[in-house]
């Protein structure tokens, strides 16, 4: 499966916290430009309206009754501020009489009495700007309409809102720039934790396993306390792998070697008797390998559902160890020991069934390897306050000082002689830990044999229904 290419989480962090802030520059910027296109034009078009009702107010009525005007100087000198413009003006009466100025000058309609009309229009192949201004002349009987049109180009307006717009630009080119900066290293700034931790982690020795304490954001401690948990786990696997193969190397050392030994006798045979005797004695070497390899990978098994968690359902104890013994009436038969089950009644409790089988099996196994020929083992299994499962024997069962020794991995009590790899108590207590159960070790009625006890602990009716749907709620998993 394809591996997506890694990306850089500063570049994406600029690129969000950048490319937004240009997009508003821009649009400032648009904004600005509306906004200069504006002043210049309300500042321009005061002079434009000034001028043209300076030339209304020299608009008189002569003795004939026309309309004559005296353009004053004044008029014009207020629209030559800027050098490259051209000034253009016209003086109609309505409708359609031209008086004076430029004929050929665009005109607009006729305005509305003491208000100033203007609008854009193109004059000579030029753009241009008109204010037209409409007014009456007295005759002293009746008056005489007429409209001043006042004209300049747009240069000077637009060098205006350049420069506005100039300004503006630089002024936020540089709070971009500034804020542009100052991303970058607050980005830099609060990434320099990610940085540290990577270091911190890069330069541990691969068997370094110890949880991160480095100090880091709260947006990352998620993050690392979860790698934490993940080297937590990875620690346990690796401890079970040691384990394993360091028991494994111990165990199966001396079985291979008594092989190795035996094959060499049965080589060297000079009877067939002799070589039938050097391979059964292989054999039982190898049957003890694999005995001992069975029960360390069911340890390893353990460990890991103890690490990982198990998908825990409700089990009857009693029908699980009552297979069990029924699965050993035989072996026990030929062990020369009785072997007997007393309970019926389901006992649910929360477990997996083929762990649990197996903690009974290795309790019956462990019963029938030392309990000696002759003796009686019971199995009991009982409810009530807690789930109850008990192997009881009568055979020479072990010194009440050793009770505790025998519980440690490879140890084994008297009868060291038997056949056995010294695992089968110590799996039973993890089994049993595993769901919450405890076991016990004590004496045998009447001071004889060994009493294995497994407690345990006590599903309530609803509990049990859930578990036995395969319900059981995540926080009461085993962890």
């Amino acid at each position: 499966m394809a591996v997506a290419a890694p990306y850089s989480l500063r570049r994406r962090l600029l690129f969000w916290l950048l490319v937004p802030l240009i997009a508003i520059g821009l649009i400032a910027l648009l904004d600005t430009w509306r906004e200069a296109i504006g002043t210049a034009n309300a500042a321009s078009d005061r002079v434009l309206a000034g001028s043209a009702l300076a030339i209304a107010e020299r608009v008189v009525v002569s003795e004939e009754g026309i309309l004559e005007v005296d353009i004053p100087y004044v008029a014009l000198e207020m629209l030559t501020s800027a050098a490259q413009d051209r000034v253009f003006y016209r003086v109609d009466s309505p409708p359609g009489t031209f008086i004076t100025g430029y004929e050929t000058l665009p005109t607009m309609p006729a305005p509305p009495p003491e208000k100033a009309q203007f609008s854009d229009a193109t004059f000579r192949g030029e753009p241009i700007r008109l204010a037209a201004l409409a007014r009456s002349a007295s005759t002293g009987v009746d008056s005489i309409p007429f409209v001043v049109t006042v004209a300049e180009t747009t240069i000077a307006r637009t060098q205006l809102a350049q420069t506005i717009l100039l300004h503006s630009a630089l002024r936020l080119t540089v709070l971009i720039g500034g804020a542009a900066l100052i991303a970058w290293f607050a980005v830099n700034a609060s990434l320099q934790p990610l940085y540290r931790l990577r270091a911190a982690i890069a330069e541990r020795s691969p068997d370094d396993l110890h949880p991160i304490d480095d100090r880091v954001p709260g947006e990352v401690r998620g993050l690392v306390e979860t790698v934490n948990s993940f080297m937590v786990r990875l620690g346990a696997a690796l401890s079970g792998l040691r384990n394993f193969t360091g028991n494994a190397s111990h165990q199966l050392r001396t079985p291979m070697t008594i092989v190795r030994t035996q094959l060499a006798l049965a080589s060297r045979a000079r009877s067939l008797e002799e070589a039938k005797s050097a391979a059964q004695t292989a054999d039982a070497a190898i049957v003890r390998a694999e005995h001992v390899l069975s029960q360390l990978l069911l340890l390893a098994r353990i460990e890991a559902a103890a690490s990982d968690g198990i998908d825990a359902k409700s089990v009857n104890l009693a029908a699980i160890a009552m297979e069990s013994v029924a699965d050993r009436v035989m072996k026990a038969n030929a062990a020369g020991t009785d072997l007997g089950f007393e309970g019926g009644d389901p006992v649910p409790i929360r477990g997996e069934a083929l762990l649990v089988g197996e903690l009974v099996g290795n309790l019956v196994d462990n019963a029938i390897a030392y309990a000696g020929s002759g003796a009686e083992i019971t199995v009991r299994v009982s409810g009530g306050r807690e789930a109850v499962l008990e192997v009881e024997d009568n055979g020479p069962g072990i010194a009440p000082d050793k009770l505790a020794a025998v519980r440690a991995r490879f140890s084994r009590g008297a009868g060291a002689d038997k056949p056995g790899s010294g695992l089968g108590l110590p799996i039973v207590e993890e089994i049993a830990e595993l769901f919450g159960g405890k076991l016990t070790l004590a004496v045998g009625a009447g001071s004889r044999g060994l009493r294995a006890l497994v407690a345990f602990p006590p599903l309530d009716p609803p509990t049990a229904a859930a578990l036995s749907e395969g319900q059981l709620p995540t926080k009461d998993r085993p962890a």
